[in-house]
């Protein structure tokens, strides 16, 4: 016994020494028991929620916060995080590129939840969805029920198995005509649309997604059925809005359609990528709004310019170059190689190539700064996709500079925030609530358990944890190599296991859970008719005369 005790003894007096010369920050196995799986040093720790911002020893068990101390504590794995800042891992709400090469990228911008709240999922397929990603997963992940593959499902008749996500299906989709964007939906469509849409919430869908900003033949009262059905089951609808991107009278209005729904429904909403021409009055109106008791919120991406399909109405010339007095030669850029378009070049890939991807430019660099500010807002990337499978190219093992290129928001955007904030002044708490807190807070105040216990840097919540250097974090994608992975951030742990180790992401590690509602036992759409409309919103007609005569004894 006794010469086992020296030999353990002798053993972590070794480790000790290796630390010293190994240098400040490693990840070090403990040879006795410890209370904790994981122990995270001499960081500091910051929590949006409460505004805690000190520095303390972080204990990490079974995939919890265990504790916040000044008391020295020991794990099976240590993390030295002096000079770094403990964080609340980073939620995405907005986020197409749902593979295991999109989520690779994105943990090194320190995302440890990634959910397409835009596009969403086919809602007939959402639980196929969420079984794909199943033990196969390095981020948690979650998604909607999408207003756009319904639509094109009525409209197109596309089957089943063309209608997925965004990074399988918008291709199939946009690629097979235009009546998923143009076409004025009849009653009996409208109906088949929303039980679509129904069946994704039924199966745990977060909510509507919408992109009705695509949609020129999608009606006022299209766009309100849409909500309705999501209020049907208090979540939020998350909206493209109509005429983004536009003007500063245009985009304000898209976004008051959606609010005044929202409010008349007693429903949350989302405002997507409101980083467009009126964005001030935009971000009052969600302010005031929440002021007044609404779960209503927005997001921005730090880009000057965003990404579509090359076949979207609003890029059309009778929309960009003559309402909007935009050139093509000098806002719609290929993303691959670099080239901007001509009038007659769009022409030749929206016919040969509808769904082509393009680079949009559309507003002053000088916003940027200011967008970051904005209190209550969300960061979300609007990550582009790579049109794939599962288990398609480019799979998890490709370098970083050999993805094809894309927008540099996929890898950057954090990152960005952070950079900004440094040259800018902005307070830290600011770039982290916004990357953590405030998405956690507005989808956990819906009744999203998963959220209510993530976003949070404290004592029993789940341990999606950045560790990250404040003065060195910065983006390194552009718009000529858009998939560059941010550095400073060199661990990254989900639901309490080590994802990035040393500014590395760690292959077949896959800790992500379903963020997600419990499936429904049943349907919560009815089918709309006119007679049910008149009953409730017209006064019966019991006579005119007959009514008079009683009062005025005729």
């Amino acid at each position: 016994m006794q010469r086992k005790s020296r030999l353990l003894r002798r053993l972590m007096a070794i480790a000790f020494a290796l630390s010293l010369l190994i240098g400040s920050r490693f990840v070090l196995p403990v040879f006795a028991k410890s209370p904790y799986d994981i122990v995270i040093l001499n960081g500091r720790v910051m929590d949006p929620e409460t505004n805690f911002d000190d520095i303390r020893n972080v204990g990490i068990k079974d995939g919890r916060i265990a504790t916040i101390t000044e008391d020295a504590i020991s794990g099976q794995e240590t993390i030295d995080a002096t000079n770094h800042i403990v964080a609340p891992g980073f939620i995405d709400t907005h986020f197409h590129w749902t593979r295991p090469i999109g989520y690779k990228v994105a943990l090194r911008d320190g995302v440890t939840t990634a959910m397409d709240l835009e596009a969403g999922v086919y809602g007939p397929r959402v639980d196929e969805w969420y079984q794909m990603h199943q033990d196969h997963s390095q981020v948690n992940y979650g998604t909607a029920s999408g207003h756009e593959f319904a639509r094109s499902k009525v409209t197109m008749n596309l089957p089943d198995e063309d209608l997925l996500d965004a990074p399988y299906s918008v291709v199939r989709s946009r690629g097979a005509g235009i009546g998923w964007s143009d076409d004025v939906l009849e009653l009996e469509q409208g109906n088949q649309m929303l039980t679509l849409i129904d069946e994704g919430l039924r199966q745990g869908a977060l909510g509507v997604a919408s992109t009705v900003g695509y949609f020129p033949g999608a009606t006022a009262r299209e766009m309100f059925e849409v909500q309705r059905v999501g209020a049907n089951y208090g979540r939020p609808t998350s909206v493209h809005l109509r005429y983004t991107p536009g003007t500063i009278t245009t985009e304000p209005n898209g976004a008051q359609e959606i609010l005044s729904n929202a409010v008349a429904l007693g429903a949350p909403a989302v405002i997507n990528h409101y980083n467009n021409p009126g964005w001030q009055m935009v971000q009052e109106l969600l302010v005031r709004l929440r002021e007044q008791g609404h779960n209503v919120w927005g997001e921005i991406y730090p880009y000057a310019a965003g990404m579509t399909t090359i076949n979207a109405a609003f890029v059309r010339p009778e929309n960009w170059v003559d309402t909007l007095g935009h050139k093509y030669e000098d806002t719609m850029q290929d993303s691959l190689t670099g080239e901007f378009y001509t009038l007659e070049k769009y022409q030749q890939v929206l016919a040969k190539a509808p769904a082509t991807q393009i680079v949009l430019y559309k507003m002053p660099p000088d916003d940027i700064p200011d967008w970051c500010r904005l209190p209550g807002v969300i960061y979300a990337s609007d990550a582009m996709m790579m049109p794939m499978a599962w288990d398609d190219a480019p799979t998890w093992d490709m370098p970083y500079e050999k993805i094809p290129n894309t927008h540099p928001r996929l890898a950057g955007t954090h990152g960005t925030c952070f950079r900004l904030a440094r040259k800018h002044n902005i307070p830290l708490m600011q770039i982290l609530a916004a990357s953590s807190y405030n998405p956690a807070k507005y989808l956990g105040n819906t009744g999203l358990e998963a959220m209510q216990e993530r976003g949070r840097l404290q004592e029993g919540m789940v341990a999606d944890i950045v560790v990250l250097d404040p003065v060195k974090v910065t983006d390194n994608s552009t718009y000529a190599q858009g998939t560059l992975p941010t550095t400073g951030i060199p661990y990254v742990l989900v639901n309490g296991a080590i994802v990035v180790k040393d500014s590395e992401v760690l292959k077949d590690v896959n800790p992500g859970q379903p963020i997600r509602f419990p499936v429904a036992p049943k349907p919560r759409f009815q089918s709309l008719t006119l007679e049910d409309w008149q009953n409730k919103y017209l006064v019966s007609p019991t006579g005119f005369g007959a009514l008079d005569k009683d009062v005025l004894n005729y």
